[in-house]
This record gives structure tokens, sequence and C-alpha cells, in this order.
């Protein structure tokens, strides 16, 4: 008796109960999108003196850590992006205009001589504190020589604040104010001149007790000056940073409001409990006993996935938690291939049972399982490497359910299955019978191929209809793929959206983008900057009542460019990756076909969005990236059984032949498509704003992409093949049985 199934239990059991102590015993690492922050990005610039490589952006990087950690700020993430781009992530700093003027800063700090009061027209002088202009020497002493820097207030010597400072050496401070110490008391020359961005921060006097020579010995000094508090505390932290090697822009900033991040978690957690509940009902109605416990087995899959996260240390992002949900539908897919090639397997051999049909059931799908799995791991694959921001951890999310959806299907499914499947009658099991829908249709035997070039004209009107839209309405890029800056403000009360635009051009912005959305208002404009977003808000509150900052999202102009480019690269390498695999599995003119109706597929979905005037931003792209990923799957289940059945009808012409594979996947096609659109609908209803218009896009997506594996992929695959001039694929050789010995074989 075979062993397998018990070390299968086994490694089941293994499973859930590491799966259940990670997830018990650690916590998810959440994105700033769900719990509210600030995200900055910043790309080094080239200096006169040195070049902006990834050597300088990772010394930049360490001063940037420095400052952040000088701030206060609660586990901050700082990271390098690339070769020259900085991403800092800030929890619970919602007012990015301190964050980024103080981390960001250049900073370069100096301390200089003062050789007198500059002459009229000196273009190298620097006004001091009091907008005197004085004449500097060349610098004495650098930030770098700075140990450690503290802001402080002493009420013995005044209210004031002051910034201690703690020099590595002593000496060259002592050096600079020894030879100011020689100048008479009052002198210009006696003071020292504290320079930070080419800005006199402090230019304080040597005090007459110290003698000349002697200098100030030690090795720390106060400077003092009119500072507030939190002048004093930024400038401390900027003298304990260091000073930044190459000058830094940024590129990107977002903001997100802890009361938005908590409804996006509850609302995705609403989503995903309806999602799961309609399709277990729906799985257990069509298959009965292991629709039942496929159900029980899409649990496991959800704890799975969720500790997969957690032991990856994976960043819990918006589009991730839509990542994690969605693949929920994307779990019951192999569960249904199964379960149909059982009810096959049980139809064509009732007498060798229930166990022998599920056995081979998971055996012969296995195949299209593979494959389809696959096409997707690429599709996620791309997101990560061509997408940015909260995209990349959908790709993370959707890469690691896949994996989980194997192990759920494959070996939680088969375990359970096997255990119980003996013990019940072919009715109550599900894989009793084909089903109605293939009873209805092999009775029927529609030719549905004989109309096969109509089916493509349709195709090509939906392209020309596309074509339309995108020339008569454009694409509405979002601020992601174009630059500029948009905010969203929630409100106590219903506004009027002429009022709030009236509003924000009275602010001074008369050309911004206001849009109204349930209870909540965005404000679309160009490069603006933080200070500008204050007196857009403080002019909603004086019009519309009071208003609350959610999001805050700015994107530089290059980086938009470059975004837009990505994206585009990025569904063209999805393509021809699909394209490139397809091939490699089944014929040329296979993945040719998938390919062709791949992009009618994207084409549809960006038609449509171009009609409804829908954004295409980044989880635009997360979802159209996922939707080729979703639809390859049915391609391939199709060409998988057309490779299957045109060995063994090499007389049966080849359009009757993508017919019949037509008509046996149709019930797959169907029940995967609806598990899906169950959890989607449930995105769309739940979701909110951030979700919805992601839920629609694959919705979309999903229904063309189920239409087309039929109408579109293989009409496309019976005209390629008669060009082709390539023979059929021969009948796979039968396994050989090893010959039967006579005797036992021993030798004596």
């Amino acid at each position: 008796m075979s062993r397998a199934p018990l070390w299968r239990a086994v490694a089941a059991l293994a499973v859930i109960a590491t799966s259940l102590l990670i997830a018990l015993t650690m916590a998810p690492r959440l994105g700033l999108d769900l719990r509210g922050g600030t995200q900055l990005v910043f790309e080094t610039k080239d200096s006169p003196t040195v070049k902006a490589d990834a050597d300088a952006t990772d010394r930049a990087l360490d001063v940037l850590r420095r400052r952040a950690d000088a701030l206060g700020v609660v586990d901050p993430t700082l990271v390098r992006s690339g070769e020259k781009r900085i991403i800092v992530e800030l929890p619970g700093v919602l007012d990015p205009r301190e964050a980024a003027e103080v981390i960001g800063k250049t900073a370069q700090l100096n301390f200089h001589p003062v050789l007198g009061p500059a002459e009229d027209g000196d273009k190298d002088a620097i006004a001091d504190e009091s907008g005197q202009k004085l004449k500097l020497g060349p610098v004495a002493l650098s930030g770098a020589g700075v140990t450690d820097a503290a802001a402080g207030t002493d009420p013995q010597f005044g209210p004031g604040w002051f910034v201690t400072i703690d020099f590595r050496e002593p000496g060259p401070w002592r050096e600079l104010t020894g030879k100011a110490a020689c100048e008479p008391a009052g002198d210009p020359r006696r003071r020292v001149a504290i320079v930070l961005d080419d800005e006199i921060i402090s230019s304080p006097q040597v005090n007459e007790t110290v003698a000349c020579g002697a200098g100030i010995s030690g090795g720390t000094t106060q400077i003092t000056g009119s500072f507030s508090a939190e002048e004093a505390q930024n400038l401390a932290v900027l003298v304990k940073g260091g000073s930044l090697p190459v000058p830094l822009e940024l590129v990107e900033q977002r903001t997100v409001g802890p009361t938005l991040g908590a409804d996006a978690i509850a609302a995705s957690a609403k989503a995903g409990v309806a999602g799961v509940i309609l399709t277990a009902v729906f799985i257990g109605l069509v298959y009965r006993l292991v629709g039942l416990l496929a159900a029980v087995a899409l649990a496991c899959y959800g704890l799975i996935s969720y500790a997969g996260l957690l032991a990856m240390g994976a960043t819990l992002t918006l589009p991730g938690l839509a990542g994690f949900v969605l693949a929920i539908g994307m779990a019951v897919d192999a569960n249904v291939l199964v379960f149909e090639r059982a009810r096959e397997e049980y139809g064509a051999a009732p007498r060798r049972g229930l166990r022998a049909a599920l056995d081979r059931g998971f055996k012969n799908a296995w195949s299209a399982i593979a494959d389809s799995n696959i096409t997707t791991l690429l599709a996620a694959g791309l997101l990560f490497w061509l997408a940015s921001g909260p995209v990349k951890g959908f790709g993370v999310t959707l890469a690691i359910g896949v994996l989980a959806s194997l192990v759920s299907a494959m070996l939680i499914t088969r375990v359970l299955a096997s255990a119980l499947i003996g013990r019940v009658g072919p009715g109550v099991s599900g894989l009793g019978s084909i089903g109605r829908v293939r009873t209805w249709l092999t009775r029927r035997d529609p030719d549905l191929m004989r109309a096969g070039r109509r089916w493509l004209a349709v195709a090509a009107g939906l392209l020309v209809l596309v074509g339309a839209g995108l020339v008569t309405r454009g694409l509405n890029y979002g601020v992601e793929f174009t630059g500029g800056r948009i905010v969203e403000f929630a409100t106590s009360r219903p506004v009027d959206v002429a009022a709030a635009r009236q509003a924000v051009a009275d602010a001074g912005f008369p050309t911004a983008v206001v849009q109204r959305s349930d209870d909540a208002i965005s404000v679309r404009t160009g490069q603006i900057t933080a200070d500008d977003v204050v007196r857009v808000e403080e002019a909603l509150d004086r019009s519309v009542g009071e208003v609350v900052k959610q999001r805050d999202e700015l994107v530089g102009p290059s980086l938009g460019a470059e975004l837009r480019r990505n994206a585009l690269i990025a569904l063209g390498v999805a393509l021809a990756a699909q394209l490139a695999y397809l091939a490699f599995r089944f014929r040329w003119t296979f993945g040719t076909a998938a390919v062709a109706a791949l992009f009618v597929d994207a084409a549809v979905v960006v038609g449509a969005f171009a009609w409804l005037g829908k954004p295409i931003d980044g989880v635009f792209l997360a979802a159209m990236l996922t939707i080729i990923g979703y639809s390859v799957n049915d391609k391939v289940v199709l060409f998988d059984r057309v490779r299957e059945l045109w060995p063994v009808s090499r007389g049966t012409p080849f359009g009757r032949v993508v017919n019949t594979a037509i008509l046996q996947t149709v019930p797959r096609t169907v029940n995967t498509g609806l598990g899906a659109l169950f959890i989607l609908a449930a995105l769309a209803v739940f979701g909110g704003d951030s979700l919805r218009d992601f839920a629609i896009a694959l919705l979309i997506g999903i229904v063309v992409g189920t239409l087309s594996s039929s109408f579109v992929a293989g009409p496309a695959a019976i005209e390629l093949e008669r060009r082709a001039g390539q023979p059929p694929p021969l009948p796979a050789a039968p396994r050989r049985r090893p010959a039967a010995r006579d005797g036992s074989g021993a030798v004596v």
C-alpha cells in the first residue's frame, strides 16, 4: 500500500501548524497607506565636486537615517531604490513640510573666520543675522568635525534657546577662536560665522575673557541667537546628522491620514469575508462535498498566505490587501480544474470508483494548473520589477497568494477529499456527474467555431470602438503618471463641488481640478508646495466648513514621465513573456493566438476607462497586469485541452477539435470566473473609492477575458494553423510495462 496519502497528510498538518504559529506570534507590517504617515522619495543630484552615484547615495542615506532618528520618528524606514533614489517612510508624520525641510535639507555646515565688513558690490559677501554683509575667510572647520549637537535652554541666561555643539577634535575650534580673540572687542573680525547652506545662522563674538591665541578649549561651544524651540531642535538635528555629500531633490511625496488607512483595512476585511462566504457557498452548491472541502482548504489558504507575508517581512499595502482578497478567487481555479477532470474520469470509468477518479483528476489537471500559475507568477514578478510604491506590495502579495493556492488545492484539498471520498456515494460527493451545463452542451454540441471569422470581426469592431474612445475622450492619467499634486480632504457634511472649486480658485489655483466623491473633496493641481496645500485647506475651511486632509500625493514631472514609460514597458513585457512561455509550452500558433486575445482584453479595459473617464494610475497598472495573468489562465486551460485532444483525433478537422475543447472547458471557465466575480463584487461594494476602480477594471477584464478565450483565441488559433503548415502533434507513446519474469529471478 502506498504511503503517499500519509505523507501528504503529515505535510498538510505541518504547513497548517507552522502557518498558525507564525500568524499568532508575529504582527503584520503595515504600509503607510494603512497606518498613516508620510513617504518621501528623494533623488540625488550631481554637485560640483561629487558625482551622484550609488556610493554617494548610500552615504546620503546614512545621513538621512541619522536625521530621522534625531527627529524622534517611531520606526522610520529608509531604503535606496535604484542608483539615485532614496525612499523615506515616516509613520505618524502627517505634516510633510517639516519632514521634507529637515530631512532633505542639504545642510552644508561650515565655520568661517570673519575678515570684516564687506565692501559694496562684493558678490561673495553673506548677510549676518542683522542683515549686515560680512566678508568671510575660507572654511576653517566643516560639519564633518561635529560629533554631537543638542538644543537646550537655561533660564539663568534668559528665555532664549541655544544649540550646544561638540567637536571631534578640539584643536581646529581652539585655533579659530584663538585668532579671532586677538581682535579688539566689538570689531567684526572678533566674530566667528557659522554658515548653513550659504546662510549665516549665527555669528557670535568670541568672549572677552578668551585670551589672544588661547582660544576656546574643551571641544565644545554654544550657538546662541533668537531661536525658537522648534528652530533650535531642527538646527541640532541638521548639525548632528551631518552634511549630505550630494544635493537631494524631492521627486515624490505621499501622505495618508490614519483614519483613511483604518477605513481601508475595515473595508478590505468586509470584502474578504463577504467574498469568501459567497465563494464557499457557490462552490459548495456546485461541487457538494468536495466543494465544501475546497472551502475549508480556502480558509487554510488564507492562513498560509497571511503567514507567508509575515514570514517574509513583506509590507502590507492597500493594493496588497486587494491582491490578498483577489487571490482567494484565484485559489478556486485549481480546485475547479481538479474537480472537473475528476468528474470526466468518473464518467469515463465509473467502475474504478470515486477515489481513482479523484486521483486521476489531480494528476491530469496538474499540467494546466502549473502553466496557469506560472503565467500569473510572471505577471506578479513584472509588477515587483517594474512598478513602484504600493503596487510592488501588490505583486508580492499576488505571488505569495499563487503559491499558497497551490498548497491549499494540491495538498490540503487532496488530503481532505481522499479521507472522505470513499465513504459517500457519487451523488453526495459531487463527482458523480459532469454537471448540467456540461451535459446540456454535450447533448446540443453547438459548433461555435463555424462562425469563427465573425467572432474575430466582432473583436476587431471592439478595437475600433476602443480607438474611438482614445481619440475622442483620451486617457485620464493620474498624478502618478503626469506629475503634480493631488490632495484629498474629508468633509464633515455634504459639500457643493462648485463652492469647493471656487474656494480653491480664490486661494490662487483657478486651474485646479476639484472633484467630489462620497464625503471627500479631491484637489488636483500642478507642482505646488506644502505651504500652498495649507492655503487650499484654509480656503476650504472658510468656504465649505471644516475639512481634514486625508491624503496628499506629490509626484515630480520627471518621475511621472518615468512611471508612465515603465507602465507601457510593463504591459509590453508582460505580453511578450506570455507569448514566449506559451510558445515554449505549446505551439507558436497557440501562443500567438493567446497573446492576440490578451491584447484584446487589455485594449477593451483601457477603452472602457477612456469612455468612463476613470483615472489611469499605478493601481490601474496592477489591475491590468493581473487581468493579463488571470486571463491567460483561461487560454492555457483551453490550449492544454486542445493539445490533449488533437493527437488522438487526427482525422478530425482542427476547427472541430478546438470547438470540442471549448465545450469541455466551459464549466471550468464559468465556475472559476464566477468565483472571482464574487470577490470583485465584494471589493467594489465594500472597498471604497480607493479599491472601486481596481475592482471595476478587473470585473471588465475577467468577463472579456473569459469570452475572448473561446471567441478570439480559438478562432485565431484556427486561422494561424491553416497558414502554418505544421503537422499535428503525434500521440504520446504509451508507457512500456516491464516484461513478466519466469520464476523468482533467483540464481542458484
